[in-house]
């Protein structure tokens, strides 16, 4: 069986990432499709391929990776086979406190596992299950206000915490945060807060005006190189990132035009417009900036399978201004009016249907797990579902290594 799984961020009141649920699916017959007794196979399958077939570091930076078990996983102590420290055991909201489970879950609670009630709603049976949890999941599109309100003081005896979850809008994270819950997941974050100023920063400025002269397709090399040597910035991290582990060099390369030389101008126009992305978004969210990157190669990658590979640079570019106007806190339309991209690439952004614009939304639809909407555009751009699997797994790995910082 085929498994397709896909991280979504857990933050903190902060907007740092606390952890990263795996999200999946598994494949047969049609896409995404998923039963009920799959499941334990799905979990299965993402549990090998993140811990043991990709890594489970590159998978979640370090981060906890919340896993989802069904009752006979849990049964079967399947998740002792996993390091404590790195994992959440997100027991389903289908998982019945049945006696067996029940022991299971103080074993796992005394071994130092982390325990999370996922979408859970009160009924009566579930107080001893709730003395060993560690945080309680509550499904925001599911549960009316007054439901999310009173379910905080009603469990204030026990010891757990509160997850807020699909949080899509800024307003829904900040009503959980006046409510008292400590975690928060969703793509809120992806969502622009527009400022009320009609002038772009001098310092965003600048590094929007870089953006767009990597991203011409008649730039010269010493263009590029002129660019850089007038920022005392860049040039310091294109040095430490030419010197990094990732190229291994024996001996220390300290000019620029040299770094260039090795890198190529294809790569550097690459690099440069992933630091520049990075200075504009200094003041948000880190994880605005890793979603905008991941979307880069994750369409570069899918590009490469598809009638477009010869414009995978553009694709690139797509993904990247992706979050523009939450970096800039503009309008997308404004943003784009200032900078000068490829047709494709505005077109694709500002909601225009063509290839590019079903690249972006195979991208945001994995994204989301909503497996079901990816099918017709992968059979619109005739590519193969697990090209699709592999390419994001692949720009994780990639994230992962890249140094912009």
């Amino acid at each position: 069986m085929d498994v397709f799984m896909a991280r979504q961020p857990i933050f903190d009141k902060e907007q740092q990432v606390f952890a990263y649920e795996l999200l999946f699916r598994a494949n047969e017959n049609n896409w995404f499709q998923l039963g009920s007794r799959n499941l334990d196979q799905a979990t299965a399958g993402v549990i090998t391929n993140s811990f043991y077939n990709i890594g489970i570091n590159e998978v979640t930076e370090g981060k906890r990776a919340f896993i989802n078990f069904t009752a006979n996983l849990l049964e079967n102590e399947v998740v002792t086979i996993l390091p404590k420290e790195l994992i959440g055991v997100e027991i389903l909201e289908s998982v019945l406190p049945s006696e067996d489970v029940i022991k299971v879950c103080n074993r796992l609670k005394a071994l130092g596992y982390f325990l999370v009630l996922d979408d859970f709603v009160y009924k009566p049976g579930f107080e001893e299950l709730l003395e060993i949890v560690d945080i309680v999941k509550i499904d925001f599109l599911s549960t009316s206000p007054e439901e999310r309100r009173d379910i905080v003081p009603r469990l204030g005896k026990y010891n757990v915490k509160f997850l807020a979850e699909k949080i899509e809008t800024v307003e829904a994270f900040n009503e959980a945060v006046d409510l008292g819950y400590t975690y928060f997941q969703g793509y809120f974050f992806c969502k622009p807060i527009l400022i009320s100023s009609k002038e772009i920063s001098g310092v965003k400025a600048h590094y929007l005006k870089l953006l767009e002269e990597v991203s011409r397709a008649d730039m010269e090399f010493d263009n590029v190189e002129a660019i850089v040597l007038r920022d005392v910035s860049l040039t310091y991290k294109m040095l430490r990132y030419i010197n990094s582990a990732v190229f291994g060099f024996q001996r220390k390369i300290e000019s620029i035009k040299e770094a260039m030389v090795i890198l190529g101008q294809v790569e550097i126009k690459k690099w440069l417009a992933v630091v520049a992305l990075s200075l504009i978004g200094s003041d948000k969210p880190d994880e605005v900036i890793k979603t905008s990157l991941i979307r880069a190669r994750f369409g570069e990658l899918l590009a490469a399978k598809t009638s477009l590979k010869d414009q995978s640079a553009d694709v690139f570019l797509m993904g990247l201004f992706s979050l523009i106007d939450v970096l800039i806190g503009r309008p997308i339309e404004q943003v784009l009016n200032e900078v000068l991209l490829p047709d494709k690439v505005k077109d694709a952004l500002l909601g225009e249907q063509n290839k590019f614009n079903t690249i972006l939304g195979i991208i945001k639809n994995y994204e989301l797990n909503s497996w079901d909407q990816i099918a017709p555009l992968a059979d619109e751009l005739q590519i193969d579902y697990k090209d699709i699997r592999n390419a994001y797994l692949d720009a994780l790995k990639w994230i992962d290594f890249l140094e912009y910082e």
